[in-house]
C-alpha cells in the first residue's frame, strides 16, 4: 500500500470532513438528554429564573420569551426536539427572534413570577393553567403593566401540545409579527398557508 498516492477510499474518508472545513456542512449541536429526563437545546436561554428579569432582557435584545413546558417521558415534548427543533430553517427562525426557558410541569426549582411571587415550577404551571406537554407560552414584548393583569392575560399567545413543524414555525412567526393582535392562529394559519 503507498502512502504517497491518494486512493478512492482516502479520498471517501477525507471528504466529509473537508467538505466541513470549506463551509459546504453545518455543525449542529444536538439536544442532550438531561438527568431530569428532559431533552436541553445548547442554545435554550440560561436563567435565574425570575422571569421578569428573563422578559426585560429578552425585550432589550429584540426578541421575544416563550416558556416551554416539559415533562419526562412526554413523548412529543421528545418529537419537538429531534424533529421540529432539529429543523435548520426552524431552529434558526426561534433562535435569532426568541429566548425561549424550559420549564419542568412538574419541577420543583424555585421561580420569580411577573408578579415577583416566589413558588416553584409546578405551582407556576398550575397558576398559569399548564396542564399538557410540551406547551409553548409567548409572553408580550415589554413588562409594562404585566403585574396587574391575571395570570393567563399576562401571555399573548399559546401553544399546548404538539405541533407539527410548518404549523410549530407558524406560531412562531405569528407571535413575532404580533400577528395575535389582529386576529387568531387559525386566522393567520389561513392567510398565510
Amino acid at each position: 500500500m503507498s502512502f504517497n498516492r491518494p486512493t478512492r477510499r482516502s479520498f471517501l474518508a477525507l471528504a466529509p470532513g473537508a467538505a466541513l472545513a470549506a463551509g459546504l456542512g453545518e455543525a449542529r449541536a444536538e439536544p442532550a438528554l438531561g438527568d431530569d429526563g428532559l431533552y436541553h437545546e445548547p442554545w435554550f436561554l440560561q436563567s435565574f429564573l425570575d422571569l421578569r428579569e428573563d422578559l426585560e432582557s429578552t425585550a432589550a435584545s429584540g426578541k421575544r420569551l416563550a416558556i416551554m413546558w416539559e415533562l419526562r417521558g412526554c413523548p412529543y415534548c421528545r418529537e419537538t426536539h429531534l424533529v421540529n427543533f432539529a429543523d435548520a430553517d426552524i431552529a434558526k427562525y426561534i433562535r435569532e427572534n426568541f429566548e425561549v426557558l424550559q420549564l419542568n410541569l412538574i419541577g420543583s426549582r424555585k421561580m420569580t413570577d411577573l408578579d415577583r411571587q416566589e413558588l416553584s415550577e409546578k405551582d407556576l404551571a398550575q397558576k398559569y393553567g399548564i396542564r399538557f406537554t410540551p406547551t409553548f407560552q409567548f409572553f408580550p414584548p415589554s413588562s409594562a403593566g404585566i403585574e396587574a393583569k391575571e395570570p393567563m392575560a399576562r401571555e399573548v399567545a399559546r401553544a399546548p401540545g404538539y405541533l407539527k413543524p410548518p404549523h410549530f414555525l407558524a406560531m412562531f412567526r405569528f407571535v413575532r409579527e404580533r400577528a395575535y393582535e389582529r386576529g387568531s392562529f387559525r386566522d393567520f394559519l389561513a392567510a398565510n398557508g
